[in-house]
């Protein structure tokens, strides 16, 4: 009995996270409240407080899924392939992250404010994950690109994740900012996100590899 209790403890955080993936797909995040997250589960809104204070930590626990599956796709591209062209990884990459628009999303729209509301060791829980990320990215860079010096791929992180940070929007303008940059003669190009990543990745190792 205790063995299932303890199984059932254990799933309630997913179950919990679970709930706020479904209402971010189509709510804003300063629209959905806790109360909104415990109607899609089978918890209280008492009871998510023993696994989330806030509803920051909870879109923060979301966050760190999306990068987990993103280290999924990075650890394919490190272990599945021997060498690649700088187009090669380029497509590799963006490829990876065509999935990934609910990370992207969350990154440039409430990071900062999600971060602030976190519990110091949840946002460690997080910070861990994007490391992870990051040392992919790195063993990536190394490993396709030998003549790239440490400080080249210390200047390749540092301009491609804040590049992620703000892709979305430039890929996925709402109508009102479509809008707004029309009225303002802004030229806009319909785009992707894995579009302008693989132009990222290609412009960043060009000529330095």
């Amino acid at each position: 009995m205790a063995k299932v209790a303890k199984d059932i403890v254990e799933t309630r955080p997913r179950e919990i996270i679970g709930a706020c993936r479904k209402l971010y797909r189509t709510m804003a995040f300063q629209e959905i409240t806790l109360k909104d997250i415990s109607a899609e589960t089978s918890l209280s809104r008492p009871s998510i407080y023993n696994y989330f204070q806030t509803k920051e930590e909870i879109f923060l626990a979301l966050l760190g899924e999306e990068y987990d599956e993103w280290c999924k796709a990075l650890e394919k591209i490190l272990n599945n392939y021997d060498a690649l062209t700088i187009d090669e990884f380029a497509a590799a990459i963006a490829n990876s992250i065509n999935d990934r628009e609910m990370m992207l999303k969350i990154q440039c729209m409430n990071l900062y404010e999600i971060e602030e509301h976190s519990r110091a060791e949840r946002l460690l829980e997080f910070k861990y994950i994007f490391k992870r990320a990051s040392s992919l990215i790195d063993q990536c860079l190394a490993k396709f690109f030998p003549s790239l010096c440490a400080e080249k791929i210390e200047s390749f992180h540092y301009i491609f994740f804040p590049f992620l940070n703000g892709v979305y929007p430039y890929a996925q303008p709402t109508a009102k900012q479509s809008a707004a940059m029309k009225s303002a003669g802004i030229k806009t190009v319909r785009t992707t996100v894995a579009k302008l990543t693989q132009q990222c990745v290609k412009a960043l190792l060009s000529g330095s590899v």
